[in-house]
């Protein structure tokens, strides 16, 4: 173990990608290989009234066009399994895909595509989250009730609780309240999203993937292909940039289904624009915070409300909303915590992981809390935090015990590497103790 901890280690990936010798899925070629490009949803909510494909499959240099009615199985994705692989309708989202050109090259497909004779009876959208919340909202998802996340049948809040709110509030010599909004941040991946497929010598399905999480990703192409895991070959390697993007799938259940279709290696390659338009984000935020305090800088109360933009499917939004509620106090001891979190849909793409996914949502806003508690008592920040910082056997807010705490020390070195001397009182604190 001293051989490792506190020492710089080589990065085992570093050298073939700082000599131009790593291989990326997008430098992946294969004999007779084809090209794929992808039929998107012009409009962010409709219906699909026609949609003919037979102008773009006698393009010459075409060799086949993918739909819903190719898949071999259950057309699904997404760990709620509640977003198509392929959507023949109704729409949720613009970009949302509907099919795929295959062709010898994309310039081809790209013509092909455009041959494509796509009818859509338009739908009025939603696209505010608060708005979309509103008794007689436009439904993103047709036949439900709302616009909300059921985390249980007829429950569309998630709440936590950790002592009684209403007591620490009492208790508070003061309160500070703020709304903080977190808009869509893109994970700009310097590879954007690509697979390749093809079928080897013994009729196995054969995917390159720059997945992030390749056991989740394979059990859903096991049911959308209707195969199981020793008919695929999932290939896994760099992911030319993930941040937590690449724990969606965006390419590998396209260019399986048509390597399985064409019995040819296909390649399903993003531009950098639809990467940027279409991927998942880490997706919006909406949080009110109030926080009790007593005059000597104790934090006793945190009620906090947080509203998460899902887009059009749950995506990984209803766990991200429990998981930054989880850690929504902050690093600090806070003995009465209430947290009510709500998903909600909206006509936008997917919301997903990204880097700090769903804890640094929360971890913002009660930094410029405790930022503006300071102010108002007067105290040194560094103190207040010092004052409230976890220690080992405190509680978070969903009750779990804190082990191995090391706020403290993390600010000690910070402050030491900020070249701010920290008063002794300080610096004798521990986060093994209060």
């Amino acid at each position: 173990m001293t051989d490792y901890v506190g020492k710089a280690m080589p990065r085992y990936d570093g050298i073939g990608q700082v000599t131009g010798k790593a291989v990326y899925v997008d430098d992946i070629r294969l004999p007779g290989m084809l090209y794929a490009k992808l039929l998107r949803s012009p409009v962010s909510k409709g219906t699909i009234r026609r949609l003919d494909v037979s102008a773009a499959e006698r393009t010459a240099g075409v060799a086949g066009v993918v739909t819903a009615s190719d898949i071999p199985g259950a057309n699904v994705i997404g760990i709620y399994g509640d977003q198509p692989a392929l959507n023949p309708g109704p729409l949720r989202h613009k970009g949302e895909v509907i099919g795929a050109v295959v062709a010898v090259d994309e310039d081809t497909a790209m013509e092909a595509l455009q041959k494509i004779k796509l009818e859509i009876d338009e739908e009025t959208p939603v696209f505010d989250m608060f708005e979309a919340m509103k008794p007689g909202a436009p439904l993103v998802r047709p036949g439900s009730k709302s616009n909300l996340w059921e985390y249980l049948p007829g429950v569309t809040t998630r709440v936590i609780k950790l002592g009684d709110i209403e007591k620490g509030f009492k208790e508070a010599d003061d309160v500070v309240e703020g709304r903080y909004k977190e808009n869509v941040q893109d994970h700009a991946p310097i590879e954007p999203h690509v697979s390749v497929a093809d079928i080897d010598a013994a009729g196995r399905l054969v995917i390159h993937t720059h997945s992030q999480c390749l056991n989740l990703h394979l059990g859903m192409l096991c049911r959308i292909f209707n195969l199981p895991q020793s008919k695929i070959i999932y290939i896994g390697g760099r992911s030319g940039g993930g941040f937590g993007g690449k724990n969606e799938i965006c390419c590998d259940h396209i260019a399986g289904l048509a390597a399985l279709k064409l019995g040819r290696p296909v390649k399903v390659r993003l531009s950098r624009r639809e990467d940027l338009r279409y991927t998942p984000k880490r997706g919006g935020w909406v949080l009110d915070y109030r926080t009790g305090f007593t005059k000597d800088g104790r934090i006793v109360a945190s009620h906090i409300k947080e509203y998460h933009d899902s887009g059009g499917y749950a995506g990984f939004s209803p766990y991200a909303t429990e998981k930054c509620g989880m850690f929504a106090s902050g690093p600090y001891w806070v003995p009465n915590i209430l947290i009510e979190g709500q998903t909600i849909f909206t006509n936008k793409f997917v919301s997903s992981s990204m880097r700090g996914f769903a804890i640094i949502n929360g971890q913002i806003p009660m930094e410029i809390q405790m930022s503006r508690i300071g102010e108002k008592l007067g105290m040194d920040p560094w103190e207040l935090r010092f004052i409230n910082a976890w220690r080992d056997g405190d509680l978070g807010a969903s009750r779990y015990v804190v082990q191995g705490a090391g706020a403290i020390e993390t600010m000690k070195r910070c402050a030491q590497l900020a070249g701010i001397k920290l008063p002794a009182k300080l610096l004798a604190q521990s986060s093994r103790r209060r």
